[in-house]
């Protein structure tokens, strides 16, 4: 939420302090709520999911690594039959977590203006006085999103760790 914030009143006072700075006369600018909310989102989730990336490089045995190089093996081979397959392995739990989580911090960007579906539920339930009945769906519709989500990670998950032994 901080990071919502920080992104929509921060970088609109920004760009309004540099366009005063260079023209005097110029109007304001505003910063559109879903730019925000795109930007925010995006730089959590980023940040996030370098450090699931960064654990996934860290889990690589560096055997399998020195076994492509004395087979031969260029950088991009290395990285494209060696690396890549065992570095998404690794990191989709982890970013499947975290998309199920962006998923649900989507709700956040309401607070900034922008029309999702808990901003147009609060609109409804002002409307009707129904709020049992709107935020029941909007929780139904958030949960099945999510289940959807779960169900696509979950055959992500088998096919990445097919060949694999549990031990």
């Amino acid at each position: 939420m901080l990071t919502l914030f920080l992104v929509y009143n921060g970088i609109a006072i920004l760009l309004n302090s540099i366009w005063r700075w260079l023209d005097p006369d110029a109007g304001f600018v505003e910063l559109s709520p879903f730019i925000a909310g795109v930007i925010a989102l995006s730089v959590v989730f980023g940040a996030f999911s370098g450090e699931v990336l960064r654990g996934a490089f860290q889990a690589l045995d560096p055997g399998q690594i020195e076994a492509g190089q004395a087979m031969g093996m260029n950088r991009l081979d290395l990285f494209r039959f060696i690396k890549l397959p065992q570095i998404w392995r690794f990191a989709l739990p982890g970013l499947g977590n975290l998309w199920v989580n962006l998923l649900k911090d989507t709700a956040l960007v309401s607070i900034i203006a922008l029309n999702d579906l808990l901003r147009m539920t609060n609109i409804a339930v002002g409307a009707t006085k129904q709020p049992f009945t709107f935020f029941l769906v909007a929780c139904a519709a958030y949960w099945i999103l999510s289940i959807l989500s779960e169900m696509v990670l979950a055959k992500m998950e088998a096919r990445a760790n097919r060949g694999i032994r549990r031990a």
